[in-house]
């Protein structure tokens, strides 16, 4: 091929609220621009449920962004499902001058239609679930997603060119409604962490325990805070920040901080809400010690941010990243139970120097593991087998 791959990139928001698999496609969409190829996303202006105003961006046009192009579209009729009749009317009108899709999300009605738009129009497509495969994400409105699965999912499965896993094991756990599949195991890339701008304090005694991410039921803080409950009864010193939201569950996030307040953490805990940019790099900075105890993380890009911070991790086997982080010595890793996490927890809390060493060992998995480019050039050689071969290229004359 002469000229440069065209790719689509659809999914249904990048929108900071719904975190960072999403916010992920601008970071892939600049690397593989950095390597030539021709970068289109598709996307809604979602931003939160109904009660939250739509992103603030231009609408149904391109918009030039780190060396690709990005269209918005009007989140309508259904909002509350990131829809977009817009969107898809745009795709089947241009889906022929493109290469291939790579559509990011299943059991969301934009893309489970772009997926369909492609067959039609014969644009072969790749689809990363985001871990909507797995089988506790699955048990989530169970009868619901059966019924999703027979009228949309099931064929968009089976007329994808790949399936796209961030890991290992998201792709030995993933449910595929019986349909073979080819898959392809990249994981997620994160930026190197930047200096921050704001003054920070130099690191406090005793050490700084991180949870940043989304504040929902799979994270794992039903163990996260007895395991520190437990540490606080025992006399061990530390200082805890929660750092995250969740628009979508606002009363579990209520509950999560009513639970802090009456607890014997409160007094060395610190609730920051929803960050971002440079106030995000800070806690980073801060940080003694990251936690994540999810009970499935498909690959947990927060883990990996912290990582690429230097900042050791204590993580449960079913953040699917688990092995790298253990076989690095990057961490911790435990089982989801709150005697073992604050087993995790206790040694990693206790013992500075072994911190530091890990510290440096996550960084070095960051680089070598989860740098951008390296990703982007893989991609690029896993959708270049997905293109026509010319007769050059296949040997016949």
């Amino acid at each position: 091929m002469n000229r440069p791959l065209r790719v689509l990139q659809i999914v249904p928001s990048v929108s900071l609220v719904y975190g960072g698999p999403s916010q992920m496609v601008l970071g892939l969409s600049k690397a593989l621009a950095t390597q030539g190829v021709e970068v289109t996303i598709l996307t809604t202006d979602a931003n939160g449920d109904a009660g939250q105003p739509p992103l603030a961006v231009p609408l149904n046009c391109p918009v030039a962004q780190d060396g690709y192009q990005i269209w918005y579209f009007r989140c309508a009729p259904f909002r509350r499902y990131k829809f977009s009749a817009g969107l898809l009317s745009w795709l089947l009108r241009h889906a022929h001058e493109f290469d291939l899709a790579h559509i990011h999300a299943l059991f969301s009605p934009v893309s489970s239609l772009a997926a369909a738009i492609a067959r039609t129009r014969h644009l072969p497509y790749i689809l990363r679930p985001l871990g909507t495969l797995d089988p506790l994400d699955l048990q989530k409105k169970r009868l619901a997603k059966q019924l999703y699965a027979a009228l949309l999912e099931r064929a968009n499965l089976a007329g994808a060119a790949a399936l796209h896993f961030t890991s290992a094991q998201e792709a030995q756990t993933s449910h595929r409604f019986g349909i073979p599949t080819q898959d392809w195991i990249l994981p997620l890339g994160v930026e190197p962490h930047p200096p921050t701008h704001l003054p920070i304090p130099p690191s406090p005694h005793p050490p700084t325990l991180l949870f940043l991410s989304r504040i929902a039921p799979k994270k794992g803080l039903d163990l996260l805070i007895p395991a520190l409950e437990k540490l606080t009864e025992e006399g061990l010193e530390f200082r805890f920040i929660l750092a995250g939201s969740n628009p979508q569950e606002p009363e579990y996030e209520q509950q999560v901080g009513d639970r802090l307040q009456s607890s014997p953490l409160a007094s060395r805990t610190t609730i920051t809400g929803f960050v971002t940019g440079e106030a995000k790099q800070a806690l980073l900075h801060q940080a003694d010690l990251f936690v994540l105890p999810s009970y499935y993380e498909n690959f947990g890009i927060a883990v990996a941010e912290a990582l690429a911070a230097g900042i050791p991790v204590v993580i449960s086997d079913q953040v699917h990243i688990w092995q790298e982080v253990e076989q690095a010595e990057a961490g911790w890793v435990v089982p989801c139970e709150v005697g073992a996490l604050a087993a995790g927890l206790r040694q990693a809390l206790q013992n500075g120097d072994e911190r530091g060493r890990r510290g440096q060992n996550a960084r070095y998995l960051a680089q070598t593991r989860y740098g951008w480019r390296a990703i982007a050039q893989t991609l690029i050689a896993h959708y270049q087998t997905l293109l026509p071969q010319s007769p050059s290229e296949d040997g016949r004359p």
